[in-house]
């Protein structure tokens, strides 16, 4: 019987399988560099973060050995995102039946040591991050290590740091609010029906539709975020005068929403957010809604 630790695993492996996925990679798409293969690897080096906070080792210290043990393979950052998202559910998960108020007791509860866990996660492969306000310079995450002293200065839990993150960061927002798209996102993928990586993929277009990616406005403006949801919204809106269903039935154009995902790729435009939250919602799925692969 699979427990947290390995259905976390396979949440990861679930969400690079789903396709099309547009603008990140998939079963059907690999970047220069970066292939379907790299994720796959990503997901087996996190096991043995996602056991240890199953075990009920501190969220920064297991974070931190995903993220290293992601980072075995030759591509590079795949999953840290996802994991910072799935790390705290897989802890609250290991300490009884996955629920948003468990959740958000262990991301809360979290301590100045892991947050020193998380900067030095960052000493494992290179993150795509926007520069820190004037005032948190010395908290720069791309210092690593390099700014623990400053954190302990400041006295800061994993906790206050992801508050620091969310008005611009999506997964920094899900930390503090208690994982709200993750929950939703796996009660939307255990009401679907099909294969999974279908759910997954069906899940990732309506989530894109419903607001910006916070890595697209990062990277290329919030222009370009917003135009990216709408066009998903209008995929989801041809997909209802379709079958009549919410945008999640057989009526799902395969062809336009790869299409799309071309335009995304040509433009390099990659909403990573989302998939963290299609990965979180995927262990929610299998966790807390008992979803059968």
């Amino acid at each position: 019987m699979r427990g947290p630790a390995e259905n976390a695993e396979l949440a990861l492996l679930l969400e690079v399988a789903g396709t099309p996925k547009p603008g990140n990679v998939d079963r059907e798409r690999d970047f220069p560099g970066l292939r379907f293969e790299h994720f796959l690897a990503g997901a087996v080096g996190a096991r043995t973060g996602l056991r240890a906070a199953a075990e009920g080792a501190p969220v920064g210290e297991s974070f931190e050995r995903a993220v290293a043990g992601m980072a075995e393979q030759s591509g590079g950052n795949t999953q840290f995102g996802a994991l910072l998202l799935l790390v705290p559910l897989v802890a609250a998960a290991g300490q009884g039946r996955l629920s948003p108020d468990r959740a958000a007791a262990v991301a809360e509860g979290t301590t100045i040591a892991d947050a020193t866990g998380f900067y030095r996660a960052f000493d494992h492969v290179d993150v795509f991050v926007s520069d820190p306000p004037a005032d948190m310079a010395d908290l720069d995450v791309r210092r690593g290590s390099g700014a623990i002293p400053a954190l302990e200065e400041r006295g800061l839990t994993l906790y206050d740091v992801m508050e620091r993150s969310a008005p611009g960061d999506g997964d920094g927002a899900e930390w503090v609010s208690g994982f709200p798209q993750s929950f939703e996102t796996g009660r939307r993928i255990a009401d679907d029906d099909g294969p999974v990586p279908d759910r997954a993929a069906r899940a990732f277009l309506a989530l894109l539709a419903e607001e910006p990616d916070t890595l697209v406005v990062k990277q290329h403006g919030r222009d370009v975020a917003a135009d990216v949801a709408d066009r998903a919204s209008e995929l989801l809106d041809a997909d209802r005068d379709t079958d009549g269903t919410d945008g999640t039935g057989t009526g799902w154009d395969r062809t336009a929403v790869s299409a799309f995902g071309d335009d995304l790729v040509a433009r390099g435009v990659n909403p990573g957010t989302t998939a963290d939250v299609v990965a979180a919602g995927l262990f929610v799925a299998l966790e807390r809604h008992g979803v059968v692969v």
